[in-house]
């Protein structure tokens, strides 16, 4: 009996204007394919292992991983964390970014799609970050915009989610202020690398809600440009 050839479904990679208007004709898409998103001063690119030297220079300070459930310390972790969300993206349920900075080409952080549930046309943006030097830019509020345009927009998407440590103040606070509703407190949610067990806050924008966000971020892009 001959060997069973095990084939890797093709990545489809392709660019999206980010226009923001719904496309009733993928409202039975199951799957996501990778994409391009690229505003004026920020590209999110389909992530893969290419730039891990990269990631590495800018993404091993341990205080951007201080909330995270499994820090990133070194290159070898580093190659963890993109082989993990390749992984994800393989079966379908992530869909992984990196972060560039459009003036300079930098790779300057990664986010993500994660939980992609296409039959219940949800999904959640995070696993986010960005490094130092480039926080207080106008990168992520960009990043965001364009990824919940993208997901309102030709991904037909009823609602976006995002989640946090209930101990991370500041992440509950930029998560209200794109405009997400909090919804509730899953109490004694996960484990941390450390042990501590931590409770989980979820928001989420819903499609009704997104005009008015999609509005508000771009105020907010606006101002950090300004």
């Amino acid at each position: 009996m001959g060997k069973r050839r095990k084939t890797r479904r093709k990545r489809k990679v392709r660019r999206s204007n980010v226009s923001g208007v719904t496309n009733p004709g993928l409202k039975h898409l199951t799957t996501i394919d990778s994409v391009v998103l690229e505003g004026e001063h920020v590209r999110l690119e389909p992530l893969s292992l290419g730039p891990l030297d990269a990631l590495c220079d800018v993404g091993l300070d341990p205080d951007l991983w201080k909330w995270i459930s499994n820090p990133v310390s070194s290159r070898e972790d580093m190659e963890s964390y993109v082989r993990s969300a390749l992984e994800g993206q393989e079966q379908g349920t992530v869909l992984p970014f990196a972060t560039v900075e459009r003036a300079s080409g930098r790779v300057v952080g990664s986010t993500r799609y994660g939980n992609i549930d296409m039959k219940n046309r949800r999904l959640e943006i995070g696993w986010t970050w960005v490094a130092k030097p480039w926080q207080r830019s106008a990168i992520n509020t960009e990043a965001k915009l364009l990824m919940l345009r993208h997901a309102f927009g030709p991904l037909a998407c009823n609602r976006v989610e995002f989640k946090t440590d209930a101990l991370n103040e500041q992440s509950r606070r930029a998560i209200l202020r794109l405009g997400a509703k909090q919804e509730g407190i899953l109490r004694k949610h996960m484990t941390t690398a450390t042990e501590r067990v931590r409770d989980t806050v979820y928001f989420s924008i819903i499609d009704e809600e997104w005009p008015d966000v999609e509005q508000r971020l771009q105020e907010m892009l606006n101002r950090d440009v300004g």
